[in-house]
């Protein structure tokens, strides 16, 4: 992986970065979807529970989270290297691509995942794991540590998030049908 040029505008050929705004509204968004594909390890252990009336180990709030954690995984990967796009950022008219512009591969879009996951929350989730917060004071750390680390993109060479930087991709605006790209 490769970090980005320090300095100057985007590629040559690529979108301008979209405004850190349309960026967060797109984080909403996708955390609104994914809490509907959270359901699915919950609901599959509440309905082993129930047909076999027995917990099983893998049930456990570790376990699930894990799952939550390789089910967001393959979903972001897949987008990413197939479509350069999830289903919130093809709302918000957001691609990732390469620093060349390209579509990611499978192994920089994991890259990307991992980094994302170490970047928006490992810091707070640490956090709140050694100082063993409530559930509420976890999320508001989380909140926190989220609004931190995204402002930090405003220091950045072409206002991309540092994990952007480490794994070689930028996030650039999709042109809208019919629009000119001269600028």
């Amino acid at each position: 992986m490769t970090l980005a040029p320090a300095a100057g505008g985007p590629a040559a050929g690529l979108g301008p970065t979209p405004s850190l705004a349309r960026r967060m509204a797109c984080f909403v968004y996708e955390a609104t979807l994914l809490f509907g594909l959270a359901l699915i390890p919950g609901a599959l252990g509440a309905l082993f529970l129930a047909q076999t009336g027995q917990r099983h180990p893998l049930q456990s709030d570790t376990a699930l989270r894990a799952y939550a954690l390789v089910l967001y995984g393959v979903y972001f990967v897949w987008c990413w290297s197939t479509r350069g796009q999830t289903l919130a950022m093809q709302t918000w008219k957001i691609r990732v691509v390469t620093m060349a512009g390209a579509r990611l591969s499978q192994g920089r879009a994991l890259a990307r995942y991992a980094a994302c996951c170490l970047a928006w929350f490992a810091p707070a989730t640490l956090l709140a794991a050694l100082l063993h917060w409530a559930p509420a004071r976890s999320l508001a750390a989380a909140a926190t540590g989220v609004a931190g680390y995204a402002l930090l993109a405003l220091f950045a060479p072409d206002r991309q998030f540092w994990h952007d930087r480490l794994c070689g991709t930028r996030l650039v605006e999709v042109p809208r049908p019919g629009a000119t790209t001269g600028r």
